[in-house]
């Protein structure tokens, strides 16, 4: 089965390989993505709409807004049918021998862990409010955030990590991300504007238009954040442990 499961991985592969080639050069002013009116739409008129010089944020957050929302919808379901898969079939595979060793974990790893984890976690929350003028936002911020706990279960143990981040508080966490995107959206609508029109939150928050648009964006990426983080580490615990929650790694 695995040699018959490489001839696609071969054959898909090459295709994009073939393909890379009508790429155009990196940088070449004629090229589609350079020449189109609306990228030159969004260089212009990005920093007067917005007031977010991070162009890239800008066009996840605002323009593209229902994309990237539902680019979360997605993260939230594919978690959750992975986590459904895995809950559902670790009872078929009780009998599996679990090779976990129970060893004492290393005092040197730990107490360096202890001191990073602080860091790492103020460093994904700076990330993450920083993405509005530097490289960053809710997805980078998120696996930033959810490494700092997949680490905890590297270096101690999963029991230790769910006890900071349990299960079932990761399942509320990725929802309300979801809900708090989609609320600042709804919020617009109720005061008069379209769904995700950020510019309509003008008329409860004493901001002009743009910065309105500038302050609600945080707030998405913040709901972005939470379900990339909450999604991440519980498909680590139960990848780790095929949905037992136990052992593992």
């Amino acid at each position: 089965m695995k040699k018959l499961s490489l001839i696609p991985v071969l054959v898909v592969g090459a295709l994009l390989i073939y393909a890379a080639d009508d790429f155009p050069e990196w940088g070449n002013l004629s090229a589609p993505a350079s020449a189109s009116p609306l990228s030159s739409h969004f260089i212009s008129n990005t920093g007067f709409d917005t007031e977010v010089p991070n162009m890239v944020t800008a066009v996840l957050a605002d323009y593209r807004g229902f994309d990237t929302m539902f680019e979360t919808v997605v993260v939230f379901i594919a978690g959750m049918a992975v986590l459904a898969i895995l809950k559902n079939s670790s009872g078929s595979n009780s009998k599996k021998k679990n090779f976990h060793i129970e060893t004492e974990p290393d005092i040197i790893v730990t107490n360096t862990v202890r001191l990073l984890i602080p860091v790492i976690q103020i460093f994904a929350f700076y990330v993450l409010a920083h993405g509005h003028v530097s490289p960053g936002g809710g997805f980078q911020g998120g696996v930033v955030m959810g490494a700092s706990f997949i680490m905890i279960a590297l270096s101690w143990d999963l029991e230790k990590a769910l006890a900071r981040f349990p299960m079932d508080r990761c399942f509320i966490v990725a929802g309300l991300g979801i809900v708090l995107y989609a609320g600042i959206g709804l919020l617009s609508m109720f005061l008069g504007g379209e769904f995700l029109d950020y510019a309509e939150l003008a008329n409860v928050f004493p901001v002009s238009r743009e910065m309105a648009r500038y302050h609600a964006m945080l707030g998405v990426e913040i709901g972005v954040g939470l379900t990339v983080t909450a999604i991440m580490f519980a498909l680590y615990a139960n990848l780790a442990t095929e949905g037992r929650l136990k052992g593992g790694l």
